[in-house]
């Protein structure tokens, strides 16, 4: 997890490429639960579907996430309700989605979420891990790669939790603020750290 224009998925690219990492996203989990026919589907529309003319369902059956988003970010109670609909729902499927890769083979998991502290995943992860990097670096990646104004990328940083938080909650931070190896000699070295892979020396010593 970490602050917006941290870097986060080049990171989960890197993870995916060297450490054969199966990543999953939460947020990209948060569409697929909300598809016509699963359980939250059904719960979204009969605690939303009325609270507009013409509902909150587009002519193909999928939810208009516009519409619900009007709906419930204008209120905090319809907010915290849909919110108590989608988060459980993602946390269901990553956690089968855990348990069908693992009987493939795969031993790493990596879990992506803007809300990874607030929605307690250390209840499935065995880590959190904080992307660290410079509030100027940042606002310079948002400016360059969502064309964001200074005024919005304000708005975003202060509605996220605070460095503290962010370093208090995880057991490992990574600095991206610098050049991206550097970023990813941390990460080895944590690997190496936690036993998860060798060093060269141990390598070379088998």
């Amino acid at each position: 997890t970490g602050g917006v224009g941290a870097g986060k998925s080049r990171i989960l690219a890197h993870l995916q490429e060297q450490y054969k990492a199966f990543v999953i996203q939460a947020d990209q989990v948060g569409h697929l639960v909300m598809e016509p026919g699963t359980e939250a589907y059904k719960k979204i529309l009969e605690a939303f579907d009325s609270e507009v003319s013409g509902g909150i369902v587009k002519a193909d059956g999928t939810i208009d996430r516009g519409a619900l988003g009007a709906i419930v970010f204008a209120d905090k109670e319809k907010l915290a309700r849909l919110s108590g609909i989608i988060h459980p729902a993602v946390k269901d499927w990553i956690r089968r989605e855990i348990e069908v890769q693992s009987r493939k083979g795969c031993e790493l998991f990596i879990i992506e979420a803007a809300l990874l502290i607030e929605d307690h995943y250390e209840e499935i992860c065995q880590e959190l891990w904080y992307i660290h990097t410079d509030t100027g670096a940042r606002r310079e990646r948002l400016k360059a790669s969502r064309g964001y104004s200074d005024e919005k990328i304000d708005s975003i940083f202060r509605s996220q939790l605070s460095e503290e938080a962010f370093r208090q909650a995880c057991q490992a931070v990574l600095d991206n603020s610098g050049a991206f190896e550097e970023t990813c000699s941390q990460i080895r070295e944590l690997f190496v750290q936690r036993g998860w892979i060798k060093t060269e020396i141990q390598e070379e010593n088998i």
